[in-house]
């Protein structure tokens, strides 16, 4: 959208990844003013139509990251970062760097169970995902679903943040 929108996202995207990474969480005191500014840069510099694209790429943002986050797979603070990145970017550079995000994002999942020994479990647990293979009663273990407390939770905002940077690389 903007040819400078992309140092004020590097500098929030590099906060989020930080405190996420610290914390499990982004904090609303950063993406909040971030998303307000960017409805604001966008108005002031291409009127209503500036408005209406950041409004647009916002909901890209709630949309897409909204349904994992209802499934219980995506914590609020990336929804909210997804929104705010999505009213500085657009919906169209949005969702290229949102299909980048669930690449690396796939990526980084399997280094996260390599690297906490369950990498075993992820390939039993997605086969019986794809297969609707059910379990034997032998088998130890919490229903597969995303809403499990005891699922073993990984911090998204590095994911977003290096699809978003890999957007602007490709544009």
């Amino acid at each position: 959208m903007h040819s400078f929108a992309w140092w004020p996202t590097v500098i929030v995207v590099a906060v989020a990844t930080f405190t996420d990474l610290r914390s499990r969480r982004i904090p609303n005191w950063l993406v909040l003013p971030f998303l307000v500014a960017g409805i604001a840069v966008s108005g002031y510099l291409e009127g209503w139509h500036g408005i209406e694209q950041s409004f647009f790429g916002l909901g890209v943002g709630v949309l897409l990251f909204g349904v994992l986050f209802w499934m219980g797979g995506m914590g609020a603070g990336d929804v909210k970062l997804a929104a705010a990145i999505g009213a500085w970017i657009g919906p169209m550079q949005l969702f290229f760097a949102l299909v980048v995000t669930a690449i690396v994002g796939g990526i980084m999942a399997v280094g996260w169970a390599i690297a906490g020994g369950f990498f075993s479990d992820l390939l039993k647990g997605s086969g019986n995902l794809i297969f609707g293979r059910k379990k034997d009663a032998s088998e130890p273990g919490d229903e597969l679903v995303l809403s499990n407390p005891k699922a073993r939770k990984m911090p998204y905002a590095p994911a977003i943040a290096l699809g978003t940077l890999i957007s602007f690389f490709a544009r």
